[in-house]
């Protein structure tokens, strides 16, 4: 069954970044979301920044929403082992913004689909990007459905694309544009019940990576650790059990883990990496959040970097209104500037991550950092 439907902005992804962006955009365009799964998924990755509550007043959202009860816990900082065996804490007391918060994910994927659809949003879930051509000013994308028994094709006629499709920037990839990948950092994650009364998020560096706790809504804890992919063989990161005996060689990720084994839920590996694609913005499209730009979790940036990104587009569109009335020059300055932002955005991160990496000095030999010290030299 094929249906047809017409919108000015469609937005691939329905994520963080394209929801943010289609609520934004809804008062003033008609906006259509699609995102390939049609519910959202636990996803590693839980730090929103203090900053996001500014974002979150403008558009009227709360995660105090009584629906959705234990979406976020307060996180006073950060205790970290880094540099020295000497914990340091960095807290956010101070901060004028309040508290960073400790997000359940998923949750917070469902409120921001749910407040989309709420704001009259077309919402499609459960398809995926299948083909694209490009005709008289107008985009067609054509869409489907997995499920074979019902296999459903809608074909979406709009005036601009934007693809939030996360790292794989599925959109941008059909059309040709290459992705730049700078370092091949793999994160491998865990979730098991937390009993621990210190609230705090943990980072701990070791000579082939680094460890990362926190507490999490639902009384449980996350637990990751970073490094490349070519370091260790791919058995490691296999199941819980291979994973187990590295994690046993860190006293103070190891304590977490003590008579909970059979309680652990074992997520396995996800690209960590920073990349970047070659190409941001083109005739009447945009890429936005991870498939524009991916952070190494370090930075604790992504899911803010998303929303700010998502704000930016939606300013600027309703600024040149090139989602209404096509025109050229209006798109070739909007394209200039909204790159511009973008490159902005990747040397203030690049920056600031080699000096993160920089400041850990006890393993200068080790491969995986010397990789990066090697980079923030170069850069």
């Amino acid at each position: 069954m094929i249906s047809k439907h017409t919108t000015e902005i469609l937005i691939l992804g329905g994520g963080i970044a394209g929801c943010i962006a289609a609520i934004a955009l809804s008062d003033t365009y008609k906006v259509t979301l699609v995102d390939k799964l049609e519910h959202p998924i636990d996803k590693v990755g839980e730090s929103l920044a203090p900053a996001t509550q500014r974002i979150f007043n403008v558009l009227g959202l709360s995660l105090k929403d009584l629906e959705y009860d234990n979406i976020y816990l307060d996180n006073l900082g950060m205790q970290s082992y880094w540099g020295s065996e000497q914990v340091q804490i960095v807290d956010h007391l101070r901060n004028p913004d309040g508290l960073s918060k400790s997000v359940d994910r998923k949750k917070l994927a469902c409120y921001l689909r749910r407040k989309a659809e709420e704001k009259g949003i077309s919402c499609f879930w459960g398809f995926r990007l299948y083909s694209n051509s490009y005709l008289e000013k107008t985009w067609e994308v054509t869409c489907k459905n997995d499920d074979k028994k019902n296999r459903k094709t809608i074909v979406f006629s709009t005036n601009f694309v934007i693809d939030a499709t996360g790292r794989n920037a599925h959109f941008a990839k059909s059309i040709g544009i290459k992705r730049t990948t700078h370092d091949a950092l793999i994160s491998c994650w865990i979730t098991l019940p937390n009993t621990d009364k210190n609230t705090m998020s943990s980072i701990i560096s070791d000579e082939f990576g680094w460890w990362y706790s926190a507490v999490i809504p639902n009384k449980k804890r996350v637990i990751s650790y970073q490094t490349d992919a070519d370091i260790f063989d791919k058995s490691t990161f296999k199941n819980y059990h291979s994973f187990c005996k590295l994690l046993e060689t860190n006293s103070t990720i190891r304590k977490y883990v003590h008579n909970k084994e059979n309680q652990i839920e074992f997520h396995g590996v996800v690209s960590a990496n920073s990349t970047k694609l070659n190409l941001a913005s083109g005739k009447q499209w945009i890429a936005l959040g991870d498939a524009a730009l991916s952070f190494d979790p370090l930075s604790s940036q992504g899911m803010f970097n998303a929303m700010a990104n998502a704000m930016q587009v939606s300013e600027l569109l309703r600024k040149f209104n090139i989602a209404k009335s096509y025109n050229s020059e209006k798109m070739e300055k909007f394209s200039n500037i909204y790159t511009s932002q973008i490159e902005s955005i990747w040397e203030h991160y690049i920056k600031h991550k080699n000096l993160f990496y920089s400041a850990e000095s006890r393993w200068k030999k080790a491969t995986f950092w010397n990789r990066r010290q090697q980079k923030a030299i170069l850069s």
